[in-house]
């Protein structure tokens, strides 16, 4: 049987700008020499290193945990951090017609593209 929708394109979208944040910042790689990446300890980078994605590293989490503090407000990173425990809470905010919501998704994919270029 077939199902009736393959892939809910909302739903791959949030899980990509998770994954973003984690895997497409680094691990592997062409070997080091780069500037030395920022890193935080916070509750982003405790969500990043428990979704035991494959990429995810102490290092890699305390950079975009880094790039969190820079970013996100307190709250902000509350939310974010929510979103690593349900990411469906992630498409509701994205689908969201509420301004705030529509600010905070703005700001969400801001920092899940700042944090790609700051660990990279």
């Amino acid at each position: 049987m077939e199902a009736e929708q393959p892939m809910n394109p909302i739903k791959t979208l949030t899980a990509l700008g998770l994954v973003l944040a984690l895997s497409a910042c680094g691990g592997g790689g062409s070997g080091g020499g780069g500037a030395a990446r920022a890193f935080a300890t916070g509750p982003i980078h405790s969500a990043c290193l428990k979704a035991d994605r494959r990429a995810a590293s102490s290092s890699l989490c305390g950079c975009v945990q880094a790039t969190a503090n820079s970013e996100l407000a307190r709250g902000e990173q509350s939310r974010v951090v929510a979103f690593f425990r349900t990411p469906h809470l992630a498409q509701v905010t994205r689908q969201s017609d509420r301004a705030g919501d529509e600010r905070f998704w703005r700001k969400y994919k801001d920092f899940v593209a700042k944090a790609e270029r700051n660990c990279a």
